[in-house]
């Protein structure tokens, strides 16, 4: 995020899409909902569904899955015709703006409405009120980013920002939500094919000398390595041989699932670390069981930045240990002695001496509260927003991006399109939120929902357990009929492997270059079980 998460109650206006935030990010989301009933913040949303959130909008924008570069680019026509946008910060923080206009020009709002489905007038509303409103927030989600158009999708977000001035200051600013805990803290640290910690490229000459120097090793490689999606891809084309898996559940959570078991199969060596023996733990070869939160020291980076200290609560129990000496052991008896740490703080103290934007982070600074990075000395408080005097390049670049349509088009065959999401009750493949009886109370089962006009041409009611099949597979599941759901459009939230939605999902194409697939949308077709 480039402000912080309390910042959003300082928002006068909040754009969210893409994101279920009272149900993915609920405390983000009490946020938004007392920055709109106790402030008095317009909020706009844009979300094929009617989410509980649209219930305190100003304006819902209910396009069709996958139209988001469209909509922003026809929002941001409409500012420009109206000569709404922010000269003052375009003139002196921005640059290529006439290439991006070169480009919005042909998404009038009359052709941005037959792509996207929202009316006219209603777009124009949207687009005038977040310009005019100032400050005004982005807040989006895995419903922008998990598309093969997923950084056309962001790139046209910071579009959106900058033709306004909505970077730079509080209350304002481009605020991706994480999906899951620490992933902003993994991702700082360096769980990423192509980067060290702080986002330092492993092409770059002096990072890696920097590296090396640091782990008393040689040779470092200045080439990526894969990702997820591909190293799945690699496992099944049998160019990968063995694979570790960290506190993830590919049997659930990636696209295809079917060919994610195949592609596991394939391996000559599986080995998953995690607190539970989940779905894809059930498969390995080897169960390192870790230990969870309570169990372990050290440090989570919240989504908005903030470096912030954890404690142990209870002792590690069952056999299980820290991740940290689990890799530290790991690494030991392969005969590399640079990872035989004694404590997390010793860790912390390695990552300030590497990583430039954590470089004034210590656990005794953290006694007192978090701080958000870039803190890059002791004597620095922190940067609760990013961008307040210049980007990270100088001057920001407006990067025009074209709408293209989804990669799998509802046909004959199959005729809705399936989007994902995620449920109040259950977080992500439910490992740890379906142990619990009182949330599997309050939802024990998946289910999909189908428009009451779509129920009625297929005469299926609610509650029946029908099939959704899409190329790839198909599963049994219970029908909920509600008019959330636009017609034409289902919905079925991923969480339980027993009608796992990622059966059905695509693993292709990719994002060129996040190398993320479309989980968000597939064509499918539901039918009654004969």
């Amino acid at each position: 995020m480039t402000n912080a998460i309390d910042e959003i109650e300082d928002a006068k206006l909040i754009f969210i899409i893409g994101s279920n935030t009272t149900e993915q990010h609920p405390l983000i989301g009490r946020r938004i909902l007392r920055a709109v009933r106790e402030k008095g913040a317009h909020l706009i949303i844009a979300d094929p569904r009617k989410i509980d959130l649209t219930g305190f909008a100003s304006i819902h924008l209910q396009l069709h899955p996958g139209t988001n570069i469209a909509l922003l680019n026809g929002m941001i026509h409409i500012i420009l015709r109206e000569n709404l946008q922010d000269d003052e910060f375009i003139k002196h923080r921005t640059e290529g703006l006439e290439s991006l206009k070169a480009v919005v020009e042909h998404y009038p709002p009359e052709r941005v409405e037959k792509i996207t489905g929202v009316p006219q007038e209603k777009m124009r509303e949207a687009a005038l009120l977040y310009a005019k409103v100032n400050p005004a927030s982005i807040i989006y989600c895995m419903g922008v980013t998990q598309f093969a158009t997923g950084t056309h999708q962001v790139l046209a977000v910071a579009n959106l920002a900058m033709v306004t001035g909505n970077l730079g200051k509080p209350g304002s600013g481009v605020n991706p939500l994480r999906g899951q805990n620490n992933v902003q803290g993994a991702c700082d640290m360096g769980a990423l094919p192509n980067v060290f910690s702080g986002y330092q490229s492993v092409s770059d000459p002096h990072a890696r000398n920097k590296m090396e120097a640091a782990w008393n090793v040689t040779g470092l490689d200045n080439q990526p390595g894969l990702t997820i999606t591909e190293m799945i891809t690699a496992a099944f084309e049998k160019r990968l041989k063995a694979l570790y898996i960290m506190g993830e559940n590919p049997v659930v959570s990636d696209p295809d699932i079917h060919h994610v078991r195949e592609a596991l199969a394939h391996l000559e060596f599986l080995v998953v670390q995690d607190i539970f023996l989940t779905e894809t733990a059930a498969l390995a070869d080897v169960v390192l069981p870790a230990a969870s939160f309570a169990e372990k020291d050290g440090t989570f980076t919240s989504t908005d930045r903030t470096v912030q200290r954890i404690r142990k609560a209870i002792e590690p129990i069952g056999g299980c240990r820290e991740d940290w000496r689990i890799i530290g052991e790991i690494a030991t008896r392969m005969g590399y002695e640079g990872l035989s740490y004694h404590s997390p703080e010793e860790i912390m103290a390695e990552i300030t001496a590497v990583t430039p934007s954590y470089g004034g982070i210590s656990y005794q600074r953290l006694e007192t509260g978090g701080i958000p990075w870039p803190c890059p000395t002791r004597e620095h408080p922190g940067t609760p927003f990013l961008h307040q005097h210049q980007f990270a390049r100088g001057m920001g670049q407006f990067f025009p991006v074209e709408y293209t349509p989804l990669a799998e088009q509802p046909n004959d065959l199959y005729p809705y399109v399936l989007t994902t999401g995620r449920v109040l009750f259950h977080y992500h493949t439910g490992t740890m939120t379906r142990k619990s009886p009182t949330l599997t109370t309050q939802l024990s089962e998946g289910y999909v929902e189908i428009n009451p006009d779509d129920a009625e041409k297929l005469s299926i009611n609610d509650g029946e357990t029908v099939k959704v099949a899409s190329k790839r597979g198909e599963i049994s599941i219970k029908t909920r009929i509600t008019s959330i759901i636009p017609p034409g459009t289902l919905f079925i939230p991923f969480h339980f492997v027993e009608s796992a939605a990622n059966i059905l999902t695509t693993s292709t194409p990719l994002d060129p270059s996040a190398k993320i697939p479309e989980l968000k949308a597939c064509a499918v077709r539901i039918e009654k079980l004969s």
